[in-house]
């Protein structure tokens, strides 16, 4: 059982508690996108609006005083005062970073300006910088790259260009931006690397720069660390007022900034007829355009009393360092109490995403992110872990937090891995969490002052018992209660789908994806496998020796009646869907093939000399024929089936989560999940929430039509045939062979349940219902 230390004693936990009754049964854990605010804030706030008369700060003095002080208050939380810095009101961090964007100087010269550096873990609206700052100088810096320059100022050696550092006849300027303390990892970047990026540059580029920060940690010690620009939002600190933030510039940062658009009382002087103003000479004033949302601001006074009041400070630690004590041992609480969950295998169920590990408050702050993996290591989709913490009430954050940089650095996405992604329809803050397989974001777990250590015990309980279980337990934890709209068709995914219906026109010839609803025969997909290639001697031709029957692509035209046959450099064919038996000298006698129902005796229709000598050119072999299904085949009893030239079943059904499994197993010749698919020639292609879930099928629905499993299916050297080029690989029946002890076996047959009538249609629309074998079980 794991302990945890508490920071605040047992008085304080009382208060607290009694700050939030209001969260009741919820467990609340996104304190990193915004904390809670506590009641008497609100209490406090209202009553200053209340015993207070507040008018327009242009016009009224105690307004303006009011501002002045929430100034003052604001630079004396972060070690300050107002002769280092210069507090800019703002709508939030966001705007803030905007006006430095817009008004910083990289350089008078147009051919001699900075560069603008900004660390890949970073927010997007420090990458939405790169449309607005006055340089085509863009550089992304890793998290290991930017602490390079810290590395060479300590003496561990140096790339600096000292030539160019420190001159004062340099006549440009290059701008840093990277966050406190990652949003993603709670990683928080050594705050010492400000003064050696601004007196020594990048140790990899040797440019003097001005350092940009986007502060998430709120106890930063502006007196010992002077970063030229700070971006701020008040509800990250307070969780009330929302709508108000600033931007702290140091002396040295104010001589960079020239602000080009004025408003309000920005100004000393505007005139409309003639083409002249002058802007203050304040420099809050000049930067704050318009009225300040200044009844707002009032709440932010109040904020930092109330957060001082409930969190007081110790001999020890202020306040601020007591509220970062309490989250970052809230984190590694969490974290330890989910590194022990493990799977029946031994797997892991956890997989983190940070830097440093749990051990140092100075690198890692209040946040854990990670994905849930399988038992077999792959991913389970976030959106789906959405849903289990809504049915448990616990918030949780899911996706990338506007933070793409960390989420690709952390899930090891290539760029052309997330163009895929976006081309696959997922777009920020959508519930797309896995593409073929691979996560588009993660879960996170952030903790606030109020956060309990039962808190994490419920999230972390949560975890382990959804998924240390089955994925039909999970279904129906979920569909306990009715989820939020955004959330409904996540759960479905829980559920066995239909992704694709696909039809085999000629046996071993290319596939025909049905893109709307199919109609069903006695036989299976109606004109699945209704036609074969034989050679001279009647016998039926297959991939086994002519891989480049894969090749041939059948399309079925319906209205028209025909099928049209494809091949590369080939002019295309056309048969008639329907044939009728006019000409007895067409009807012959075949046997099936050289497999296990060789000894089936099939009965079909010569589709004619034309389409002979088309596929004899395409496959360079004299003599072929193409033979539709006429009647009934038979065993060598006599005994009917009822199955085209299919080998063993009617429907075969392939699994892309399996797939996807086997795909991460195959070690080389690796290709797209789409590609893996092909290869197993399936009918009907399912996802389910786990790899092999079709092993326990007995029977299927697929709206009203049912279906029944026959076993499953063994393949043979087939499967190593490239659908899309015809080339033979080793790849995937050697994987197959090692991960299943050289048991071949891969998907399963079906076969139609009692179909009443011939009209009877399926398609990928429709609810699909499965029985397994364990428990008779439905889902």
């Amino acid at each position: 059982m794991l302990e945890f230390q508490d920071e605040f004693t047992p008085a304080e936990k009382e208060a607290i508690e009694n700050e939030f009754q209001r969260i009741k049964e919820n467990v609340y854990l996104d304190h990193a996108g915004t904390t809670l605010y506590p009641a008497s804030l609100i209490d406090a706030s209202s009553k200053v609006l209340k015993d207070n008369l507040f008018c327009n700060p242009h016009t009224c003095k105690v307004t303006g005083d009011l501002i002045d002080q929430a100034r003052y208050r604001i630079l004396q939380h972060f070690n300050t005062d107002a002769s280092e810095y210069a507090v800019v009101f703002t709508a939030n961090a966001t705007a803030a970073l905007r006006i430095v964007g817009e008004c910083f100087q990289f350089g008078e010269d147009a051919n001699n300006v900075g560069a603008f550096y900004y660390c890949q873990e970073n927010h997007t609206s420090v990458l939405g910088l790169r449309e607005i700052v006055g340089t085509n100088r863009h550089n992304v810096l890793t998290k290991h790259e930017i602490l390079k320059s810290l590395t060479a100022v300590n003496g561990n050696g140096s790339n600096f260009d000292n030539k160019t550092n420190g001159s004062n006849k340099l006549k440009h300027n290059s701008l840093v931006a990277f966050s406190a303390q990652c949003n993603f990892s709670g990683y928080k970047i050594p705050l010492d690397i400000i003064e050696a990026i601004q007196t020594q540059g990048l140790s990899l580029h040797g440019t003097p720069v001005r350092g940009l920060e986007k502060g998430n940690e709120a106890n930063e010690n502006l007196r010992r660390y002077k970063p030229d620009f700070c971006c701020i939002s008040f509800y990250k600190m307070f969780g009330f007022p929302t709508g108000v933030g600033a931007l702290l510039v140091s002396k040295r940062g104010q001589s960079v900034l020239q602000k080009r658009y004025y408003g309000g009382g920005t100004i000393d002087i505007a005139m409309t007829r003639q083409d002249f103003h002058q802007k203050r000479s304040n420099f809050s004033t000049r930067f704050e355009d318009g009225t300040l949302p200044f009844l707002t601001i009032s709440s932010v006074l109040e904020g930092f009393r109330t957060l001082e009041r409930i969190v007081p400070a110790t001999p020890k630690r202020l306040t601020m360092e007591r509220i970062s004590m309490h989250v970052y041992r809230l984190a590694k609480y969490c974290h330890d109490s989910l590194a022990v969950l493990h799977h029946a295998n031994g797997a892991s169920l956890i997989k983190f995403y940070n830097h440093v590990g749990y051990d140092d408050i100075a690198l890692q702050g209040g946040v854990v992110t990670f994905n849930v993996l399988h038992d077999d290591g792959t991913y389970v989709g976030f959106a789906e872990v959405a849903c289990i913490a809504a049915v448990h009430n616990v918030q949780i954050r899911t996706g990338c937090f506007c933070n793409p940089g960390a989420c690709q650095w952390f899930l090891r996405l290539s760029n052309s891995d997330i163009r895929k992604q976006f081309e696959a329809g997922h777009v920020c803050s959508d519930y797309t969490d896995l593409v073929d397989g691979m996560p588009t974001g993660a879960v996170r777990m952030s903790f606030g002052y109020m956060t309990r250590p039962k808190d994490v015990d419920k999230a972390v309980a949560m975890i382990r018992d959804c998924y240390l279980t089955t994925a039909s337990e999970r279904l129906r934890v979920i569909e306990r209660r009715e989820l939020p709209e955004a959330l409904r068709k996540v759960s479905q995914r829980l559920r066995p789908q239909l992704k694709r219906i696909c039809i085999y026109p000629i046996k071993s010839c290319g596939a025909f994806e049905v893109s709307s609803a199919w109609q069903l025969t006695r036989n299976g997909f109606k004109y699945d496998r209704t036609w074969m290639i034989v050679d001279v001697n009647g016998m039926a031709i297959t991939q086994k020796h002519f891989t480049r029957l894969c090749l041939i692509r059948p399309i079925v035209h319906l209205r028209d009646g025909v099928l049209e046959l494809r091949f590369p450099n080939m002019k295309s064919v056309q048969v008639p869907l329907e044939m009728h038996e006019t000409n007895f000298s067409k009807r012959i006698e075949s046997s099936f093939c050289q497999s296990k129902v060789c000894n089936d005796l099939v009965e079909g229709l010569d589709c004619g000399e034309a389409i002979g000598q088309w596929l004899s050119d395409c496959l360079e072999t004299e003599g072929l024929r193409l033979v539709r299904q006429n009647s009934e085949r038979r065993s060598q009893d006599g005994a009917a089936k009822e199955i085209s030239f299919a080998n063993q079943a009617q429907f075969l059904l392939i699994n892309r989560a399996s797939v996807r499994w086997l795909a991460n197993k195959v070690e080389s010749e690796k290709e797209s999940i789409d590609q893996t698919v092909d290869r197993f020639r399936g009918n009907l292609i399912f996802e389910t929430a786990s790899p092999f879930e079709e092993n326990s099928f007995e029977e299927i629905s697929i709206g009203d039509v049912n279906f029944k499993v026959d076993g499953f299916c063994t393949r043979c050297q087939m499967i190593c045939i490239d659908q899309h080029s015809g080339c033979k690989t080793n790849e995937p029946l050697r994987t197959i062979a090692r991960e299943f002890g050289g048991k071949i076996r891969f998907g399963i047959y079906l076969s139609l349940k009692g179909l009443e009538e011939e009209n009877a249609f399926v398609s990928c629309k429709e609810e699909v219902k499965v029985r397994k074998i364990e428990h008779g079980a439905e889902q």
